[in-house]
């Protein structure tokens, strides 16, 4: 007699336990308890008797054969997903869901988001922010856009644009600290960090070709969002990510501090689910993003 499956939200919570190495976070996902997480995991390992994860005060891991079966679940995940995205949908229920990197979700994608929607009436939207990793398609997006610094070779990933860095200000700081050519001494200044890219200070004075130039010390905020707000505020000055940091410019907001922009080594991209071709609503999208990229390029 073959062994029976396992409930399949049982399976549900394992796969995304597994994916989080965190019982928290996979709560989060769920809508659930943490606590109802870690019981309904107990019980899939009482059901199967094998132990798929360690628990120690470090956190979470998962056991050799945890790793494996996490593999087989995530497939089948996976093959369900597809399966029942590929049925026929009525126009009415059309919708895309999106994960984006939340500073790039609210300077560049929301402020062009109702040119699509008068392009697509009908669909329903829904965009994500969180910073989780994203495994497609069991995650239900259609579409993820993320920065990344090495070019990926695929069908499903379209390269939109690169970033560049330049350190800025606001106009008040600049006057303040200004010298006779117009910029700051950077050496005397407040540098303002973002701890996610902590490597944007170094990055940036490497490419300026400045190299006594101790980039440590200073604010440390943990949202690129907060770190331009500090800016602004005439706290000091921080690395300016073009093109997030454009309309800043563009209204005044914050001006340069120094006259050197650098190429960053990472680009954005738009990475699609690999089961969209039969949705119209998803092509047209994909193909919408990858037009006001290459409009924002021609800014």
């Amino acid at each position: 007699m073959p062994p029976r499956l396992p409930p399949l939200s049982a399976l549900r919570l394992f796969e995304a336990a597994g994916r989080h190495q965190s019982f928290k976070r996979a709560a989060a996902e769920l809508h659930l308890t943490p606590s109802a997480v870690s019981h309904g995991i107990v019980g899939l390992e009482q059901t199967l008797g094998v132990a798929l994860f360690t628990r120690s005060p470090q956190g979470l891991t998962l056991t050799p054969e945890g790793v494996d079966y996490l593999a087989y679940v995530t497939e089948a995940f996976s093959l369900l997903l597809t399966g029942t995205r590929r049925l026929p949908t009525p126009d009415a229920s059309r919708a895309i869901a999106i994960t984006c990197a939340p500073t790039l979700a609210s300077r560049w994608l929301l402020p062009r988001l109702d040119m699509f929607m008068r392009r697509m009436p009908g669909v329903d939207i829904t965009v994500d922010t969180s910073r989780r990793q994203v495994g497609f398609p069991t995650d239900g997006f259609d579409f993820a856009i993320r920065l990344s610094r090495a070019p990926v070779a695929s069908d499903t990933w379209h390269r939109l644009f690169g970033e560049r860095f330049v350190p800025v200000c606001s106009p008040a700081y600049l006057t303040m600290h200004a010298r006779e050519d117009g910029t700051v001494d950077l050496r005397d200044a407040t540098r303002i960090h973002v701890s996610s890219a902590s490597e944007d200070w170094q990055v940036w004075a490497e490419g300026a070709g400045i190299d006594d130039f101790d980039t440590r010390g200073g604010l440390s905020f943990d949202s690129i969002q907060l770190a331009f707000e500090a800016a602004m505020a005439g706290l000091g000055i921080v690395i300016g990510r073009r093109p997030l940091v454009d309309e800043y410019l563009a209204t005044g907001s914050l001006v340069p501090a120094h006259d050197v922009t650098t190429q960053s080594q990472g680009a954005y991209w738009l990475i699609s689910a690999p089961d969209i071709e039969p949705h119209p609503e998803c092509v047209a999208f994909r193909n919408w993003v990858i037009e006001q990229a290459g409009t924002h390029q021609g800014e």
